[in-house]
């Protein structure tokens, strides 16, 4: 009840609330900052891993001088191997590509049927299905267009653009580039930036004809049941290929990207947590302000009977009651942001006029965010055990009050 009652002080005591609800808003805001921080990181961390292994899966065995013969056993090596979900054969192979006399630097991916259907939920114009459809009359192979790259040079579904494979057929005069026109059947859009200003999609077995390959393949794209174990699942795959093939997995393909995201998640929960620390100093701040104007109060109920370790109970109930609104504002506050991300970055750039969240910078189209319950509960027991600590100083120095000398001249 005493806590209750300190926690709304007075009208003379206007002051001492006024830096209570300061430490109110301190602890909320610290609070909010390190959800929607931790939350935004995981997020970016997490969908970047989802969007390149989703299309270049958790690993790829690439064969020394880029060609696979006899991918079919190396295949269905891989998927004997326990924890390997799927082994698939594709090419990737950087080339050019020409339309209306621009001439761009792609990637061409050749993927197998299946792989290709399964990225109709990605397609933003056209059908992923038109690719595999038979060539009829005086028609082109069907490709599809990264958006990026379809924005960058004009390309609308309906058009005929020329992919060059500068290694052509060798001539008496020298090597011939091979131009092949295709048409565009589907744009795409991966959500990562740096793929979908650089990939063509095209069945495998148009790739193998474009690259004049014949029956083999580049690499192998394979899938594993846990992405963090990848390493541990492929081992045996490695020491059986070894002399033939490497096989590079997302870790190693991505390293210093997501070295680099680690890096700077930490970075910022150490700076951040920072925030936490000085809103404790403003509980601790408020309380002893409380104390100092409630010292008549504490001696009158020592007289009355009340022992240290009650007075003792009243202020740190008073400050934890403090730290605990804080939190709970300070999640409330966090999941309005974060469920509002969008429409408030969209606001931003509008008033700033300034692209704060740029696909081409950022890799991603849009802000993700993915919150962690464990990180949650982390960032609430701090912020709870620091607002604790505050009051422990100003707790003890009320139940120190020698109510004989505050009351001598009363």
């Amino acid at each position: 009840m005493i806590a209750k009652r300190y926690l709304w002080p007075g009208k003379s005591e206007a002051f001492i609330a006024l830096v209570a609800g300061i430490s109110v808003g301190v602890v909320m805001l610290s609070v909010a900052m390190l959800v929607i921080v931790m939350s935004v990181m995981n997020g970016f961390r997490g969908e970047l891993l989802d969007k390149i292994t989703g299309l270049n899966g958790h690993a790829v065995v690439q064969a020394y001088g880029g060609r696979i013969d006899d991918w079919q056993s190396a295949v269905a090596d891989l998927k004997r191997t326990p924890g390997v979900t799927s082994a698939t054969p594709m090419i990737e192979k950087p080339l050019l590509v020409s339309v209306n006399g621009n001439v761009e630097g792609i990637l061409v991916r050749g993927q197998m049927p299946d792989n290709l259907a399964a990225m109709r939920d990605k397609v933003l114009m056209g059908d992923m299905a038109s690719l595999s459809a038979p060539v009829t009359g005086e028609g082109f192979p069907r490709v599809a267009v990264g958006s990026r790259l379809a924005q960058n040079l004009g390309i609308r579904v309906g058009d005929v653009i020329t992919i060059i494979n500068p290694a052509g057929r060798a001539t008496p005069f020298g090597t011939t580039p091979r131009q092949v026109p295709y048409e565009v059947g589907a744009i795409f859009e991966i959500g990562i930036s740096t793929f979908d200003e650089k990939f063509i999609m095209m069945p495998i077995s148009e790739a193998q004809n474009l690259l004049l390959m014949g029956d083999a393949v580049a690499q192998i794209e394979v899938t594993v049941d846990d992405p963090d174990k990848v390493g541990e699942i492929l081992a045996p795959v490695a020491e059986r290929l070894s002399g033939r093939a490497v096989i590079a997995d997302w870790k190693t393909m991505n390293s210093a990207l997501f070295e680099a995201l680690q890096v700077e998640r930490v970075a910022m929960f150490f700076a951040l947590s920072f925030m936490v620390l000085v809103a404790a100093f403003n509980i601790l701040s408020s309380l002893v302000m409380l104390v100092r104007a409630k010292t008549r109060d504490i001696a009158i109920m020592r007289t009355m009977g009340a022992t240290r370790r009650s007075l003792l109970k009243i202020f740190v109930t008073t400050g934890t009651t403090v730290g605990a609104i804080g939190t709970m504002a300070g999640l409330l506050l966090g999941a309005l942001v974060l469920y509002f991300r969008e429409p408030i970055v969209g606001f931003i750039t509008f008033a700033t006029g300034q692209e704060i969240w740029d696909p081409q910078v950022r890799f991603l189209s849009t802000l993700p965010s993915r919150t962690d319950p464990w990180e949650v509960t982390g960032i609430v027991l701090l912020a709870l055990t620091m607002s604790f600590l505050a009051t422990l100083y100003p707790a003890l120095k009320a139940a120190n009050t020698d109510p004989v000398q505050v009351l001598r001249y009363e």
